[in-house]
């Protein structure tokens, strides 16, 4: 009966290159200011000159960034890493794997990120419309007219709403549904070209 294999050891260097990916992230993807290059070299390079350590972590933000944008699955992010190790002046096998664990263990966490940055402060939660009849006006001949009234309410997940509400007479739903079908027709001419 066989001994059992010791556990491998991670590459040597791996440790400071996945807190320099952590880094990044914490910098690029979680808004965390307090991480600097300075920081980062000090604390995980310091023996590095400062252009070598520049020229790494430009290389691996570089990396994370295109992996992170294109939401690399597994098998996407190995024939990725592949093709760089085999590039001139890209990254060494062992950095690959350091890359690709990171890249398991932060994937969900940077995708989200991405979506939060990627989305305006406010968002509409809620909207009805309906169509109303003047009861009062500063003129008597706008008694009695069709008003459409559309109320939003806007805000944030978890953050008390504000609502807003627009009238619009007859002339102004006209013009609003004629620029909605110069819209309509202009995303219709785009699609049919490409």
């Amino acid at each position: 009966m066989a001994a059992p294999e010791p556990p491998q050891q991670p590459p040597e260097g791996s440790k400071p290159l996945s807190a320099l990916l952590s880094g990044i992230a914490q910098a690029a993807y979680y808004g965390n200011a307090d991480i600097t290059e300075e920081l980062l070299r000090g604390q995980l390079y310091p023996e590095a000159a400062p252009e070598e350590f520049r020229a790494l972590r430009a290389k691996m933000s570089g990396l994370l960034q295109s992996i992170a944008s294109a939401d690399m699955d597994l098998n996407q992010l190995e024939a990725f890493l592949t093709a760089q190790t085999k590039k001139q002046g890209g990254i060494t096998s062992d950095q690959a794997a350091v890359i690709a664990k990171f890249w398991k263990n932060h994937r969900m966490k940077i995708h989200e990120s991405l979506i939060s940055q990627s989305r305006w402060d406010n968002v509409l939660k809620n909207m009805n419309w309906r169509v109303d009849l003047k009861s009062q006006s500063r003129h008597i001949d706008q008694i009695n007219t069709p008003v459409a009234i559309v109320e939003m309410e806007l805000g944030k997940t978890g953050q008390e709403s504000e609502f807003l509400c627009l009238e619009f007479d007859e002339a102004k739903v006209s013009q609003m549904l004629k620029k909605l079908s110069e819209i309509e027709e202009s995303m219709n001419s785009l699609t049919q070209t490409t």
